[in-house]
């Protein structure tokens, strides 16, 4: 016999499906709560963590006296501008290793956050030029009250500044912001003359020497790959014989980099000895790579999809390595202002260079931590996917490319941006392929025929509403982070001078 249907017109049936639309409409409420308390939540985790810094400098300092509390706003300001050096710097370094689908976001971010962390304090400089590289002249500020408060306008004006490139979503130079800073609170403090103008002219001509640098070494590590790897027949047996060669390079690259960069705390390394150093390891990296990638490659087809496997974990480590590099240097940028203010305050002088207290870098590692955590995502995101499509083997470049441009002018004498260099060198990577392309269409075999004017102008690779946002933001960092830390400096000495 058949079965009785339920009878879907009941009371019973009825009352059900009402209260399961209920719920559902208290689900898709609950959802769209989080969606709106979430960036709440990263603010509130920041607020905390800025607290307990505050806490802490209170502790090490004593905030019962004047000179206390100076040392504990300083060290707030510290913590607030590490955390905007998480979210907007290491984007750099990870955002390429995540746009070309190495790493997921949650894995970038905890390698990340290991990585700055370690750099910061293992190998972070332990001696600083708190001038921010003698962009002013100690001895025009003699006054020490009015020292501590232009490094502090510097601090606010660089941190706020950083703060609002990253909600526009623009990768800016966190140095050069500090830069700005320093330069700004030393007018108003003392004039024009404190500024060190050769040096500012030294600074302005790495804002274009950075980018285009970085763009010309990763475009043409792009096309040695397309060149002998891609564009080849046999493209297995092309990187056997290749990738070894380029994980060398890298090896060799950063070892360059971190003996020149990275370990000033452990050994002081000239250009020469870091150079015989990078040859060491490069060889070394060269000869044990060389069995692996034949391992790694044996029965993979012969096509694009299998190359990309091969070059994943190099770019992996390679992001590592940046950012364990980027916190040996770049953390210095949050605390230098922060320990010129201490030394000050201690010891009522006035000094270009001053030692970093342990605890002001662990201020500066976790800061830089957090806000990686908190923030980072929206940068690292629009660094390695929103600007032009990047793969493992682009992003190889981009990352090869941003170690060994630092190394290039490190021999010129130039003062370079981390951040410049690597965003220059996915723009090199991106207007390389749309120059390639234009004119070629690919074949199995090699480049292929030259396409027509009108189908060049149709293929645009680079997005150019984020090329001009990025390039205005770098154009006016230190002008706009110089006035605004000359306001906070008349404002801070009408208030407290």
């Amino acid at each position: 016999m058949p079965q009785d249907s339920p009878d879907t017109n009941s009371p019973t049936t009825r009352q059900w499906k009402t209260l399961d639309k209920d719920l559902g409409r208290i689900g898709q409420l609950e959802l769209a709560a989080q969606y709106v308390a979430r960036p709440m939540v990263g603010l509130g985790v920041a607020l905390a963590f800025m607290v307990i810094v505050g806490l802490l400098a209170a502790l090490l300092a004593g905030a019962g006296s004047a000179s206390g509390l100076i040392i504990v706003a300083a060290a707030v300001l510290g913590a607030y501008m590490a955390i905007n050096i998480g979210a907007n710097d290491v984007a750099n370094n990870m955002g390429p290793a995540v746009g070309a689908n190495a790493l997921t976001m949650g894995g970038a971010i905890v390698i990340a956050a290991l990585c700055e962390s370690a750099g910061a304090l293992l190998a972070g400089g332990d001696v600083v030029s708190t001038i921010s590289k003698g962009i002013i002249d100690p001895t025009s500020v003699a006054d020490t009250k009015i020292f501590v408060w232009a490094m502090m306008a510097a601090l606010t004006s660089s941190a706020l500044w950083v703060n609002l490139a990253t909600w526009v979503g623009a990768p800016v130079s966190t140095t050069h912001s500090v830069v700005g800073g320093v330069m700004g609170a030393g007018i108003a403090a003392a004039g024009f003359g404190a500024v060190n103008w050769p040096s500012m002219g030294a600074i302005a001509l790495s804002w274009v020497i950075s980018p285009v640098l970085g763009g010309v070494i990763a475009a043409a590590f792009l096309a040695f790959i397309k060149i002998y790897i891609i564009y080849r027949e046999d493209k297995i047996a092309a990187a056997q014989r290749w990738v070894p060669v380029l994980v060398g390079i890298m090896a060799g690259t950063f070892a360059t980099y971190l003996a020149l960069k990275g370990l000033k705390k452990v050994v002081h390394i000239d250009l020469g000895s870091a150079l015989m150093i990078g040859v060491l390891i490069g060889a070394f990296s060269y000869a044990a790579a060389a069995p692996f990638v034949r391992r790694q490659s044996a029965g993979m087809e012969n096509r694009n999809k299998s190359l990309k496997a091969l070059f994943a974990m190099p770019l992996v480590i390679s992001a590592a390595l940046l950012s364990f590099a980027h916190g040996a240097n770049d953390v210095a940028n949050a605390v230098g202002p922060l320990a010129a203010i201490v030394h000050s305050v201690n010891f009522a002088e006035i000094s270009g260079k001053v030692e970093i207290p342990t605890w002001v870098m662990i201020i500066g590692a976790f800061g830089i931590s957090f806000g990686l955590v908190l923030f980072g995502p929206k940068l690292i995101r629009m660094v390695g996917s929103q600007i032009t499509k990047l793969n493992p083997m682009r992003a190889y470049c981009v990352a090869l490319s941003a170690a060994l441009t630092v190394i290039v002018a490190s021999g010129f004498g130039l003062p370079v941006s981390s951040t410049h260099i690597a965003v220059g060198a996915i723009f090199g990577v991106g207007f390389f392929r749309e120059w390639y392309t234009a004119r070629h269409v690919p074949s199995k075999s090699g480049p292929g025929k030259r396409l027509a004017v009108e189908e060049r102008r149709r293929r645009k690779l680079v997005r150019r509403s984020h090329f001009l946002t990025i390039v205005a933001a770098w154009v006016i960092t230190v002008p706009a982070a110089a006035v605004m830390s000359a306001l906070v400096f008349l404002a801070l000495r009408a208030i407290f001078l």
